[in-house]
């Protein structure tokens, strides 16, 4: 199947790429369903379970939320705090434009 890709406008191409990139995803998952099928014999010819061969499976515990604890306060407002991650808060950069050093902010 030759497409002649010099007479396609730019729809067309973009369709034409589009296309053969799910062709080539549809592909790739059957030859990836096909090896799993064959490693999944391989292991029961040989009398063992997939468990066996690689455990079981760990749920992946994503940390999502945590706190970090304080490393700085703002001693004009000492319910302002930052844990030096992330960017810095406006009182922070005001101090030290002030003249503070960072370990003068530190909790």
């Amino acid at each position: 199947m030759a497409v002649d890709i010099k007479n396609l406008n730019h729809n067309q191409l973009n369709d034409l790429i589009n296309k053969a990139q799910l062709r080539q995803n549809e592909l790739r998952k059957e030859k990836v369903g096909k090896l799993r099928e064959k490693i999944h014999a391989l292991i029961k010819a040989e009398g063992y379970t997939f468990e066996d061969i690689f455990g079981h499976g760990r749920a992946k515990v994503r940390r999502t939320g945590v706190t970090v604890a304080p490393k700085y306060r703002n001693p004009a407002d000492p319910e302002q705090t930052w844990s030096g991650r992330g960017k810095r808060p406006r009182w922070f950069n005001d101090a030290l434009k002030a003249g503070k050093k960072e370990k003068d902010l530190a909790i």
